[in-house]
């Protein structure tokens, strides 16, 4: 069954999309069946994967509003086991068009379920907001994965998100868990960037993980090329520092196996 991982930041500009692309394409590389599911309006994860989000015939839009299965929807990508339900614009309206659904919150969890067993990974890029996308992400998630930019303003709005998570456990998914802290966009150069990072880890803990991206100049050019890092440059420092945070989500998977329990943590500091 697919370990389903909400990739969200209220923050715009953090990498979420980023690494919600490259992190599945190296998860598919590595041998794992995986499928990113767009619902952010802006369509960047579809379009950073060379898809045309207004040549579409079917679109996250169709899924959420009824119109289609998610089956249907998928899009297979390249070489790799890489799966994609598109975005489109029509997404830009699902907000106000999902408010009088019976259990509006609940919308994605029924729509992926039939696709659960066919994958070992679903990541959901959501828009950078807490709105009712975002709360279908985390509603139909196991886990989620916070990507925090290395700037000063790094911890900004991480405090609304997890409130917002624990509302969720509360009262629409109890298995809600932050599943890791991911420091993106870092320079090594830079005094403030290893601040940030002492900071961030002093206040998550073992939450954060191991792998921090770089700023790198190929990660920024590979969306304009339609493709992931790994196969616009593999030997950028992009496309290590992705491989690397794909391993470390695999042996946490393992572990979580092996020992019955998860290697996730519940919402705060560690």
């Amino acid at each position: 069954m697919a370990q389903i991982i909400a990739v969200a930041n209220q923050k715009g500009g953090v990498g979420k999309t980023t690494t919600a692309v490259n992190l599945a394409a190296c998860l598919a590389e590595a041998g794992r069946r995986a499928l990113i599911v767009d619902l952010d309006p802006q369509a960047n994860a579809t379009v950073g994967l060379g898809v045309d989000k207004k040549a579409l015939p079917l679109s996250t839009y169709e899924v959420l509003l009824g119109g289609a299965p998610a089956s249907e929807a998928i899009i297979e990508l390249g070489d790799h086991a890489l799966h994609l339900i598109p975005s489109s614009p029509a997404l830009t309206g699902a907000e106000i068009e999902l408010v009088p659904v019976l259990a509006r919150e609940q919308v994605l969890v029924r729509a992926l379920a039939p696709l659960a067993e066919h994958y070992d990974f679903i990541l959901l890029d959501s828009p950078p907001s807490l709105g009712l996308l975002t709360l279908n992400a985390l509603t139909a998630a196991h886990g989620l994965l916070v990507p925090i930019q290395c700037e000063y303003y790094a911890l900004e709005g991480i405090s609304a998100l997890l409130d917002t998570v624990k509302r969720v456990q509360g009262s629409l998914n109890p298995g809600l868990v932050v599943y890791g802290i991911l420091l993106t966009m870092a320079d090594a150069r830079t005094n403030l960037t290893e601040q940030v990072i002492a900071n961030v880890r002093d206040y998550f803990g073992s939450q954060v993980f191991q792998t921090v991206i770089p700023r790198n100049v190929r990660l920024s050019e590979a969306p304009g090329f339609g493709q992931p890092i790994i196969n616009y440059d593999a030997t950028a420092p992009g496309a290590g520092a992705y491989r690397a945070l794909a391993k470390e989500v695999m042996d946490r998977e393992e572990a979580s196996s092996g020992q019955g329990t998860g290697s996730a943590h519940s919402v705060g500091a560690a």
